[in-house]
Protein backbone atom coordinates (compact mmCIF):
# COMPACT_ATOMS: atom_id res chain seq x y z
CA UNK A 1 0.00 0.00 0.00
CA UNK A 2 1.22 3.49 -0.85
CA UNK A 3 0.20 6.40 1.36
CA UNK A 4 0.65 9.93 0.08
CA UNK A 5 -0.30 13.12 1.89
CA UNK A 6 -0.47 15.89 -0.68
CA UNK A 7 -2.01 19.20 -1.59
CA UNK A 8 -4.12 18.19 -4.54
CA UNK A 9 -7.32 18.60 -6.52
CA UNK A 10 -9.32 15.66 -7.83
CA UNK A 11 -11.66 15.23 -10.80
CA UNK A 12 -13.88 12.23 -11.51
CA UNK A 13 -15.28 11.78 -15.02
CA UNK A 14 -17.53 9.06 -16.36
CA UNK A 15 -21.08 8.14 -15.46
CA UNK A 16 -20.97 11.25 -13.26
CA UNK A 17 -18.62 14.17 -12.92
CA UNK A 18 -17.29 15.40 -9.58
CA UNK A 19 -14.62 17.89 -8.50
CA UNK A 20 -12.63 18.27 -5.29
CA UNK A 21 -10.90 21.66 -5.14
CA UNK A 22 -7.33 22.14 -3.96
CA UNK A 23 -6.76 20.95 -0.37
CA UNK A 24 -4.49 18.71 1.67
CA UNK A 25 -5.63 15.09 1.51
CA UNK A 26 -4.52 11.47 1.97
CA UNK A 27 -4.17 9.40 -1.19
CA UNK A 28 -4.33 5.66 -0.52
CA UNK A 29 -3.23 3.43 -3.39
CA UNK A 30 -3.95 -0.14 -2.31
CA UNK A 31 -2.44 -3.40 -3.44
CA UNK A 32 -5.62 -4.34 -5.30
CA UNK A 33 -5.13 -1.27 -7.52
CA UNK A 34 -7.86 0.87 -5.98
CA UNK A 35 -7.28 4.53 -5.12
CA UNK A 36 -9.06 6.25 -2.25
CA UNK A 37 -9.00 9.96 -1.48
CA UNK A 38 -9.48 10.83 2.20
CA UNK A 39 -9.79 14.05 4.18
CA UNK A 40 -9.25 14.51 7.92
CA UNK A 41 -12.90 13.81 8.62
CA UNK A 42 -15.85 11.77 7.45
CA UNK A 43 -14.75 8.69 9.41
CA UNK A 44 -14.06 5.70 7.14
CA UNK A 45 -15.70 7.08 4.01
CA UNK A 46 -13.40 8.47 1.28
CA UNK A 47 -14.24 11.71 -0.53
CA UNK A 48 -13.79 9.91 -3.85
CA UNK A 49 -12.34 6.63 -5.04
CA UNK A 50 -11.80 4.25 -7.93
CA UNK A 51 -12.46 0.56 -7.38
CA UNK A 52 -10.61 -2.26 -9.17
CA UNK A 53 -10.07 -3.36 -11.84
CA UNK A 54 -8.31 -0.11 -12.61
CA UNK A 55 -4.93 1.22 -13.72
CA UNK A 56 -2.90 4.10 -12.30
CA UNK A 57 -0.66 6.12 -14.63
CA UNK A 58 1.60 8.89 -13.37
CA UNK A 59 2.12 11.58 -16.03
CA UNK A 60 3.85 14.90 -16.23
CA UNK A 61 1.55 17.95 -16.24
CA UNK A 62 1.15 20.13 -19.27
CA UNK A 63 3.00 23.46 -19.34
CA UNK A 64 -0.25 25.23 -18.57
CA UNK A 65 -0.91 23.08 -15.49
CA UNK A 66 2.72 23.31 -14.38
CA UNK A 67 2.42 27.11 -14.37
CA UNK A 68 -0.45 26.80 -11.87
CA UNK A 69 1.75 24.74 -9.53
CA UNK A 70 0.87 21.15 -10.54
CA UNK A 71 3.97 18.95 -10.17
CA UNK A 72 2.47 15.57 -11.02
CA UNK A 73 -0.75 14.00 -12.30
CA UNK A 74 -2.25 10.64 -11.36
CA UNK A 75 -4.79 9.23 -13.77
CA UNK A 76 -6.68 6.17 -12.55
CA UNK A 77 -8.84 4.54 -15.22
CA UNK A 78 -11.41 1.82 -14.63
CA UNK A 79 -10.65 -0.97 -17.08
CA UNK A 80 -14.28 -1.92 -17.70
CA UNK A 81 -16.24 1.34 -17.64
CA UNK A 82 -13.56 3.81 -18.72
CA UNK A 83 -14.41 6.11 -15.79
CA UNK A 84 -11.37 8.16 -14.76
CA UNK A 85 -10.13 9.72 -11.54
CA UNK A 86 -7.52 12.42 -12.15
CA UNK A 87 -5.45 13.76 -9.26
CA UNK A 88 -3.50 17.00 -9.73
CA UNK A 89 -0.72 17.05 -7.14
CA UNK A 90 0.70 20.42 -6.14
CA UNK A 91 2.87 19.41 -3.19
CA UNK A 92 3.77 16.07 -1.58
CA UNK A 93 4.05 16.23 2.21
CA UNK A 94 4.53 12.51 2.83
CA UNK A 95 5.07 9.45 0.63
CA UNK A 96 5.54 5.92 1.98
CA UNK A 97 4.95 2.30 0.96
CA UNK A 98 3.94 -0.52 3.29
CA UNK A 99 3.53 -4.27 2.78
CA UNK A 100 0.53 -5.23 4.89
CA UNK A 101 0.56 -8.91 3.94
CA UNK A 102 -2.55 -11.08 3.78
CA UNK A 103 -5.34 -9.93 6.08
CA UNK A 104 -7.08 -12.75 8.01
CA UNK A 105 -10.42 -10.93 7.80
CA UNK A 106 -12.86 -9.74 10.43
CA UNK A 107 -13.69 -12.12 13.25
CA UNK A 108 -17.01 -11.12 14.79
CA UNK A 109 -17.60 -11.54 18.49
CA UNK A 110 -21.02 -12.87 19.38
CA UNK A 111 -21.93 -14.58 16.11
CA UNK A 112 -24.76 -17.10 16.11
CA UNK A 113 -22.40 -20.10 16.36
CA UNK A 114 -20.90 -18.66 19.57
CA UNK A 115 -24.32 -17.93 21.02
CA UNK A 116 -25.50 -21.43 20.16
CA UNK A 117 -22.46 -23.01 21.80
CA UNK A 118 -22.77 -20.90 24.96
CA UNK A 119 -26.48 -21.57 25.26
CA UNK A 120 -25.92 -25.31 24.81
CA UNK A 121 -23.57 -25.15 27.81
CA UNK A 122 -26.07 -23.09 29.87
CA UNK A 123 -29.41 -24.74 29.08
CA UNK A 124 -30.76 -23.69 32.49
CA UNK A 125 -31.33 -20.34 30.79
CA UNK A 126 -33.93 -22.09 28.63
CA UNK A 127 -35.64 -23.97 31.46
CA UNK A 128 -34.54 -24.80 34.98
CA UNK A 129 -33.20 -28.34 35.12
CA UNK A 130 -33.11 -28.67 31.35
CA UNK A 131 -30.73 -31.08 29.62
CA UNK A 132 -29.26 -30.81 26.14
CA UNK A 133 -30.33 -33.52 23.70
CA UNK A 134 -28.35 -32.30 20.69
CA UNK A 135 -27.07 -29.26 18.86
CA UNK A 136 -28.07 -28.91 15.20
CA UNK A 137 -30.93 -31.41 15.55
CA UNK A 138 -31.87 -32.47 11.99
CA UNK A 139 -35.22 -31.92 10.29
CA UNK A 140 -36.27 -32.36 6.67
CA UNK A 141 -35.75 -28.64 6.01
CA UNK A 142 -32.54 -28.14 7.98
CA UNK A 143 -31.32 -28.43 11.56
CA UNK A 144 -32.85 -26.61 14.50
CA UNK A 145 -30.11 -25.06 16.62
CA UNK A 146 -30.79 -26.84 19.92
CA UNK A 147 -33.06 -29.60 21.12
CA UNK A 148 -33.35 -29.85 24.91
CA UNK A 149 -35.69 -31.47 27.43
CA UNK A 150 -36.88 -29.68 30.54
CA UNK A 151 -36.84 -31.20 34.03
CA UNK A 152 -40.11 -32.99 33.28
CA UNK A 153 -38.85 -34.44 29.99
CA UNK A 154 -40.79 -32.06 27.72
CA UNK A 155 -38.88 -31.47 24.43
CA UNK A 156 -37.99 -27.88 23.53
CA UNK A 157 -36.68 -26.71 20.16
CA UNK A 158 -34.52 -23.58 20.34
CA UNK A 159 -33.63 -21.29 17.43
CA UNK A 160 -30.72 -18.92 18.13
CA UNK A 161 -30.14 -15.59 16.37
CA UNK A 162 -28.03 -12.50 16.98
CA UNK A 163 -30.99 -10.31 16.08
CA UNK A 164 -34.40 -11.91 16.14
CA UNK A 165 -36.92 -10.86 13.52
CA UNK A 166 -40.11 -12.25 12.02
CA UNK A 167 -38.23 -14.52 9.61
CA UNK A 168 -36.57 -16.28 12.54
CA UNK A 169 -39.94 -16.92 14.20
CA UNK A 170 -41.32 -18.28 10.93
CA UNK A 171 -38.28 -20.56 10.62
CA UNK A 172 -38.77 -21.96 14.12
CA UNK A 173 -42.50 -22.43 13.42
CA UNK A 174 -41.67 -24.66 10.45
CA UNK A 175 -39.23 -26.69 12.55
CA UNK A 176 -41.82 -27.18 15.29
CA UNK A 177 -44.40 -28.35 12.76
CA UNK A 178 -42.05 -31.04 11.45
CA UNK A 179 -40.63 -32.09 14.81
CA UNK A 180 -44.11 -32.32 16.32
CA UNK A 181 -44.97 -35.13 13.90
CA UNK A 182 -42.43 -37.38 15.64
CA UNK A 183 -44.23 -39.35 18.40
CA UNK A 184 -41.06 -39.15 20.51
CA UNK A 185 -41.27 -35.34 20.40
CA UNK A 186 -45.00 -35.02 21.01
CA UNK A 187 -45.95 -31.70 22.61
CA UNK A 188 -42.67 -30.05 21.65
CA UNK A 189 -42.36 -26.41 22.65
CA UNK A 190 -40.39 -23.63 20.99
CA UNK A 191 -38.00 -21.00 22.33
CA UNK A 192 -36.76 -18.13 20.15
CA UNK A 193 -33.43 -16.90 21.57
CA UNK A 194 -31.51 -13.80 20.45
CA UNK A 195 -29.44 -10.90 21.73
CA UNK A 196 -32.11 -8.54 20.45
CA UNK A 197 -35.67 -9.43 19.46
CA UNK A 198 -37.77 -7.02 17.44
CA UNK A 199 -41.21 -6.14 18.83
CA UNK A 200 -42.99 -7.57 15.77
CA UNK A 201 -41.15 -10.86 16.24
CA UNK A 202 -42.24 -11.00 19.89
CA UNK A 203 -45.87 -10.49 18.94
CA UNK A 204 -45.73 -13.22 16.29
CA UNK A 205 -43.91 -15.61 18.63
CA UNK A 206 -46.51 -15.07 21.35
CA UNK A 207 -49.25 -15.75 18.81
CA UNK A 208 -47.54 -19.01 17.79
CA UNK A 209 -47.09 -20.12 21.40
CA UNK A 210 -43.31 -19.62 21.22
CA UNK A 211 -41.38 -18.20 24.16
CA UNK A 212 -38.73 -15.51 23.62
CA UNK A 213 -35.38 -15.55 25.41
CA UNK A 214 -33.11 -12.49 25.40
CA UNK A 215 -29.44 -13.48 25.56
CA UNK A 216 -26.79 -11.39 27.34
CA UNK A 217 -23.68 -12.45 25.43
CA UNK A 218 -21.19 -10.78 27.78
CA UNK A 219 -22.82 -12.36 30.81
CA UNK A 220 -22.93 -15.78 29.15
CA UNK A 221 -19.23 -15.59 28.39
CA UNK A 222 -18.35 -14.80 31.99
CA UNK A 223 -20.54 -17.13 34.02
CA UNK A 224 -21.64 -20.78 34.04
CA UNK A 225 -25.23 -20.11 35.02
CA UNK A 226 -27.70 -17.26 35.05
CA UNK A 227 -31.29 -16.21 35.46
CA UNK A 228 -33.56 -17.00 32.51
CA UNK A 229 -35.11 -14.06 30.71
CA UNK A 230 -38.33 -15.42 29.24
CA UNK A 231 -41.09 -13.22 27.91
Amino acid sequence: MRLVIARCSVDYTGRLNAHLPLATRVLMHKGDGSLLVHSDGGSYKPLNWMSPPCRLDVVAPSEELAETGVTEMWKVTHQKTGDALTVHIYEVLHDSKHDLGIDPGLIKDGVEADLQRLLSEQVDLIAEGAKLVRREYPTAIGPVDLLVRDAGGMPIAVEVKRRGDIDGVEQLTRYLDLLGRDPLLSGIQGVFAAQEIKPQARVLARDRGIRCLTLDYDEMKGIDSGAPRLF
